[in-house]
């Protein structure tokens, strides 16, 4: 296990909601060893021993379930560097000391490549790692050219390109759900599934990230990279193994068997859109255009919608819907997989069945399914549906992330080829969008999100 962890961009939101929190809980579980160490780098302009205050903020803040042991450990353990992530001087000095570290880059993508860079020219130890949060680029050509730079750095089993979604329980379920019981895999097929939606709609705005999401939008933020994967998950053909290879070759494979999308094929199966003023619950939200930091004429999408095909035996006839917004009515965060109605009903004029539909819940975890059968009445159909309590990860995917980075273990990572087929899949839309081809439309913070195209 790798006992130096560096963290560039330490004092951002990532570090302070999820990074320091992950390491109390790894420190509390007993996964971390004695001589663990922490190097934070950023650029204000503090001492150590302000930074390990900080450090104990944010962990009494978010970390609240974890032991004041654990959070005072990881706190303590904690050294700060004032540094220019750009500067190969800077960097040589946060990656200074003795065996491989592993190096965190909690940072806008932006700055990606002169981060990378830097660190080429700073050399690392033998053995150490990099890790790198999504988005993976901004583009296709952007995503090459940086697995080119990370390629001249460390080899690819080094390289971790985390996505926390992964490591969800819930997403651990869809695989486990599919792969270990009988009942499931002989009808994960077209045959049987109509359609599959991977939803992700918030009740947060934009709740202060302008700097980042206007940059991005729900495209790039959400559906290039989280909900494609979850995609993976569920479309991929049973791998032999749970390891890195095998694993990550099956997701490859559905990435690559998503049919392209043509100009015409954006205009009708891709939405976008971005909220105006309106309410959620008792509080007051202001339009995107008009928050703190946007700038309206970016035409910043908060609502993103993408139906794709996949091209092969097992899913040819089935729709996959990737589906993204911020600023809604009600949380719907989830996989749902609708199957097909049955050919004959010989329930005369006693009541329709409704399809079933197999729901993982993301966030709060939970597994559903929703059934037809008979109700209090002779021969009239109602709906039944059957929930599965599910038992509280042992980890945060956050730690769970950690974990694996230390121990070496990149099956959750995505690897290079990956990252450029999830960007290959979205480009037609991304140059549609940007040709504004396809209308930004308009939903009221607190709504459904846009109204349907079709009554």
């Amino acid at each position: 296990m790798i006992e130096r962890l560096a963290v560039l961009g330490a004092t951002g939101d990532l570090a302070a909601r999820f990074l320091l929190p992950a390491l109390a809980a790894l420190r509390a579980g007993g996964h971390l060893g004695e001589r663990l160490s922490l190097t934070g780098a950023s650029r204000e302009d503090w001492s150590t021993e302000r930074y390990r205050e900080w450090a104990a903020e944010q962990l009494d803040r978010h970390a609240g379930d974890c032991s004041a042991e654990a959070r005072a450990r990881v706190a303590a353990s904690a050294r700060y560097l004032r540094a220019d992530v750009t500067d190969p001087a800077d960097v040589a000095a946060v990656v200074a000391g003795d065996g491989p570290v592993a190096v965190y880059l909690a940072l806008p993508p932006a700055l990606f490549p002169a981060a990378v860079s830097a660190l080429h020219r700073a050399g690392l130890p033998a053995g150490s790692r990099i890790v790198l949060e999504k988005p993976f680029g901004e583009d296709l050509a952007s995503a090459r050219e940086l697995n080119r730079l990370i390629a001249e750095l460390v080899p690819e089993q080094a390289v971790f390109r985390v996505d926390h979604f992964l490591a969800m329980t819930t997403v651990q379920n869809v695989l486990g759900s599919r792969l270990a019981n009988r009942v499931l895999e002989p009808i994960w097929n077209s045959t049987h599934i109509a359609e599959i939606d991977i939803v992700w709609d918030e009740t947060l705005a934009l709740e202060g990230r302008a700097g980042y999401y206007d940059h991005v939008g729900a495209l790039k933020d959400m559906i290039q990279n989280h909900l494609l994967q979850l995609l993976c998950l569920v479309a991929m053909e049973p791998p032999i193994t749970l390891g890195e290879r095998d694993l990550r070759n099956r997701k490859v494979d559905v990435l690559r068997s998503v049919r392209p999308l043509t100009e015409n094929d954006v205009l009708h199966r891709t939405r976008r859109a971005r909220y105006l003023p309106g309410r959620i619950g008792d509080r007051a939200v202001p339009a995107y255009a008009d928050e703190e930091g946007v700038d309206p004429r970016r035409r910043t999408e908060t609502f993103a919608e993408v139906e794709l095909e996949l091209e092969g035996w097992r899913w040819a006839g089935t729709r996959f819907r990737l589906r993204s917004g911020k600023a809604l009515g009600a949380d719907r965060k989830e996989v749902a997989v609708r199957f097909r109605p049955v050919p004959h009903l010989p329930f005369g004029q006693g009541g329709g069945a409704r399809p079933n539909v197999l729901r993982f819940a993301l966030e709060p975890e939970g597994l559903a399914l929703d059934l037809t059968g008979v109700g209090s009445r002779a021969q009239e159909l109602a709906p039944l549906s059957l929930t599965a309590r599910m038992d509280p990860a042992e980890l945060p995917a956050y730690g769970r992330l950690l974990l694996d980075v230390l121990t070496g273990d990149p099956a959750l990572s995505i690897r290079g080829d990956e990252a450029e087929e999830a960007w290959r899949v979205l480009e037609p839309v991304l140059a549609a969008w940007e040709r504004d081809l396809v209308p930004l439309e308009e939903y009221p913070a607190g709504s459904e999100g846009p109204a349907p195209r079709y009554p």
